[in-house]
């Protein structure tokens, strides 16, 4: 097995770990916010976040999934749970976004709770579920494209990934 054999499944963690550093970032920002800095943009690093996890989930549903439940059907539980997961985590996001147009201190440090909980528990169930899977994909594939988009976020490095 040749070590880009296991981007995949690497890369999804990798994104998984992008994402989980963003969501930290925000929660900084939440932390100074709620200490009285309203110099901070709470809503646009919120806009950010939200718009990254967003784009993240519309390829795994539209781009990889279809292909990772092609190559392993036995997975298709486990993909329709994700997917449900996905409409959950959208309408926190939702939530969230809604909260911060009239920010209630209380509300919106509940709501960001709300949504890293949702996020952790997601992130592992799929990290534990489907990155040997992922890992197991051949990269010359002919929808190894759609794979990868489901796997990074724009402007992410894929080598680092692949070296595992």
């Amino acid at each position: 097995m040749t070590d880009r054999l296991v981007a995949f499944g690497n890369q999804l963690v990798r994104t998984h770990i992008a994402l989980r550093e963003q969501l930290a970032d925000l929660r900084d920002d939440l932390d100074a916010w709620l200490d009285g800095d309203r110099l901070v943009d709470l809503r646009a690093h919120c806009l950010a976040f939200c718009g990254a996890i967003t784009y993240h989930h519309t390829a795994e549903d539209g781009r990889g999934f279809p292909v990772l439940t092609a190559h392993h059907p036995e997975l298709a539980p486990v993909v329709e749970e994700l997917v449900a997961d996905h409409r959950i985590i959208v309408a926190g996001l939702n939530r969230l976004a809604e909260v911060l147009e009239n920010p209630d201190p209380a509300t919106v440090a509940s709501e960001v709770d709300t949504v890293a909980a949702l996020l952790e528990t997601h992130f592992t169930y799929e990290e534990r579920k489907i990155v040997a899977a992922l890992n197991a994909l051949d990269p010359e594939d002919a929808q190894a494209d759609d794979l990868r988009a489901a796997t990074t976020l724009p402007g992410q490095d894929t080598e680092a990934s692949s070296a595992n």
